[in-house]
């Protein structure tokens, strides 16, 4: 059974190393100034676009709510792998995590300057070149991914220096940069034991392996009241005894989507919120499909990893529109 880890979960999760092996990879004189590289000029010649027409795990979609998935075009998806994908809900600016080479150990991704998160405007029908999105100072090692955005307020995974593993960072939009990025405390990591997270409000939704649950990643809800995180309250009405996770909650707070193991491969759930209870989850799209993002016009942009003899070679962002 393949596991439900997107592509940034499983490259952050094998970065559980101290502050001080992070500090022993730093090369003499590092810049500083960040570097300027683009996407296209770091993928690997030998690797080739993959696409619908030569998927054999292409995504399956189960509800006429919604119009075929798609992957966006360049220069959104490139060669390179596309991952972990958050859209503001006016649906103009789309985040997403990139790295040239999946067949590349995430120490040495950690070292290559581009894998990390990247953004994209759309002006008219077209999405603009992608730009790095910088959360560390220059210099500095840091991989990062993950995100969740409310207002001007950013959560994301980070594994870097001075700090043991993998940690949510938060930072604040100053203009049109993202700036005083800070760990989120002990509170929601050590007590807590939050792992990816969405930001609605004054709810923090995450996923967690945290005791109390029904096995496996379940999703929680922690609520910020008082001056401090509440504590975290299991979803049960959507949880199973496998892998629940990758929250998000629609901005009106009526829809809860997340990513579950269905038939051996990631899919995208849905649950109604219908007078303040969840209802029972339906499936929306199957098939390495995961991490789900929507826009306020309802249409859903997710992840899609392509397979090959049981290996990840690629990953795109996928879009199903919503049906007129």
């Amino acid at each position: 059974m393949m596991k439900i880890l997107s592509l940034v979960a499983l490259m952050l999760g094998a970065l559980l190393v101290s502050a001080v092996m992070l500090s022993g990879c730093i090369n003499e004189g590092s810049s500083e100034t960040y570097p300027d590289l683009t996407r296209g000029e770091v993928i690997p010649d030998d690797i080739q676009k993959r696409g619908p027409e030569t998927d054999i795990y292409a995504p399956i979609l189960y509800s006429t709510e919604f119009q075929e998935p798609v992957p966006l075009p360049y220069p959104i998806n490139t060669a390179g792998a596309e991952d972990s994908p958050f859209i503001l809900p006016d649906g103009n600016t789309l985040y997403f995590f990139f790295t040239p080479d999946v067949r590349v150990a995430p120490e040495k991704q950690l070292l290559d300057e581009v894998t990390g998160i990247w953004v994209s405007k759309k002006e008219g029908d077209s999405w603009q070149e992608p730009a790095r999105v910088w959360l560390q100072d220059p210099g500095k090692l840091s991989l990062d991914g993950a995100v969740s955005i409310e207002g001007n307020k950013m959560y994301f995974a980070s594994a870097r220096e001075g700090y043991a593993g993998v940690n949510i960072f938060t930072a604040t939009l100053m203009g049109a940069k993202w700036e005083d990025w800070e760990y989120v405390g002990d509170r929601l990591m050590k007590e807590i034991k939050i792992g990816e997270v969405h930001l609605h409000g004054n709810e923090l939704y995450f996923h967690s392996d945290r005791e109390g649950g029904k096995g496996g990643y379940d999703i929680w809800v922690t609520t910020y009241e008082g001056g401090s995180w509440s504590d975290p309250v299991n979803m049960a009405a959507v949880n199973t005894e496998g892998m629940d996770g990758y929250p998000f909650v629609s901005s009106d707070g009526n829809e809860l989507w997340f990513t579950r193991t269905y038939m051996g491969t990631p899919a995208i759930f849905r649950s109604r919120n219908v007078e303040g209870v969840w209802q029972e989850p339906e499936l929306i799209v199957s098939q390495f499909a995961g991490e789900p993002t929507l826009d306020d016009a309802g249409n859903i942009y997710f992840v899609h990893h392509y397979y090959e003899n049981s290996a990840m070679i690629e990953a795109d962002i996928y879009v199903a529109y919503r049906a007129t």
